[in-house]
């Protein structure tokens, strides 16, 4: 069985409402549970420069990383949501009965109020809905007290995971530890997932052991990479790919290699091998460049009477090509007729854009800012 993408193929987290407020983050960024939304890289990118503003180069932060976050968060939501599918679908009903009786349901209340307070969905950041009311509503059949309880377990995971530490001003709980018995409520809730059974077969987890099973599963990444990142990604992908749809996976993988291009692109070694500081960097010189004379071409008298058409020819050789159902990949191979067309229509001039040899590198540059289908430049 394949995990359905439950999250609507986004990437998301929670972010603390002081954070929302000081970053001024574009509200196109969350969904209605006050997850932000990250559906590609540019938008990592976009809410990465929102962070950036303020920062130095030093402490700057980067969209694949981001992306990495949202990522492992979502797969995390998929794999509890597949666990509750598979094996308890009450599960979170059974568990805010659970720790009703531990705790007192009052408690739970205001651990769960508290959390819709410092990570409020959107009607309540923008003040349409009172956390006591949005926890008494539901949305597509979920009651979001259960939901508000799965985000506050995420939220939790979150900040168990040593490699999001860096960003841990986001989704910090110390707040709720500080002000309520946040806790005492999560140890309450290990316990009642201890007693659950073990992840099914066929998860890439199945069988784990420790706090429940299922919790062990959701902190596998973690404690097998808990420094990287781009480790506990690529954990991911060998551990669960086969248990995740083809465009996750997909994801997982371009996950990594923007991490991956973001590394050689930041990392720089000073003179001891460790990362360097700006004055460590050599300066370009640029003494000779005042000597070069300007080579222009002369004037003709062609040239202000000259009509001329722009074209890409890897775009026109391609639409040559599928006009006249045969390949036409050179330029001698372009039909007589069509460069008649183009002197009947008035054109006096040809300029062919992209004619020398093609940069890999500038398709890859393409792809990680989010255009999987680019070509590489000339």
């Amino acid at each position: 069985m394949v995990v359905n993408d439950l999250a609507a193929g986004w990437r998301e987290f929670h972010i603390a409402r002081e954070l929302r407020d000081r970053y001024q983050f574009d509200a196109s960024l969350f969904a209605a549970t006050g997850n932000v939304v990250l559906a590609d890289v540019t938008a990592a990118r976009i809410f990465a420069e929102r962070m950036n503003v303020d920062r130095d180069s030093s402490r700057a932060v980067r969209p694949g990383e981001i992306g990495a976050m949202g990522l492992i968060d979502e797969i995390s939501h998929l794999m509890f949501r597949r666990y509750r599918q598979q094996v308890a679908p009450a599960l979170l009903h059974d568990a805010l009965g659970w720790l009703a009786a531990d705790l007192g349901p009052a408690l739970v209340e205001t651990v769960l109020e508290r959390f819709c307070e410092h990570f409020p969905p959107v009607a309540v950041y923008r003040g349409a809905s009172s956390p006591q009311a949005y926890l008494a509503g539901a949305s597509a059949g979920e009651a979001h007290r259960e939901a508000a309880l799965e985000e506050l377990l995420m939220l939790w995971l979150a900040n168990q995971n040593p490699a999001f530490r860096r960003f841990g001003e986001l989704f910090d709980d110390g707040v709720l530890d500080h002000d309520t018995g946040y806790r005492q409520l999560i140890a309450s809730l290990l316990r009642f997932l201890g007693g659950m059974p073990a992840m099914p077969q066929g998860t890439g987890a199945a069988g784990a052991t420790g706090a429940g099973g299922i919790i062990a599963v959701l902190r596998a990444p973690a404690l097998a990479a808990p420094d990287s990142l781009e480790a506990q990604v690529r954990y991911i992908a060998e551990r669960w790919g086969f248990a995740l749809d083809a465009p996750l996976v997909t994801r997982l993988l371009s996950g990594m290699d923007v991490i991956k291009e973001e590394g050689r692109a930041f990392i720089a070694r000073g003179p001891g091998g460790g990362p360097a500081h700006s004055a460590d960097l050599p300066l370009p010189e640029f003494g000779g460049v005042a000597a070069e004379t300007e080579q222009f071409s002369p004037d003709r008298d062609w040239m202000p009477r000259l009509v001329l058409l722009a074209k890409n020819a890897f775009v026109w050789l391609d639409q040559l090509g599928r006009q006249y159902g045969r390949p036409i990949t050179r330029l001698d191979q372009i039909p007589d007729a069509e460069l008649d067309t183009l002197a009947a229509r008035g054109f006096t001039g040809l300029w062919l854009i992209g004619l020398w040899q093609r940069s890999r590198a500038s398709q890859r540059i393409k792809q990680i800012m989010g255009n999987p289908d680019a070509v590489a430049s000339a």
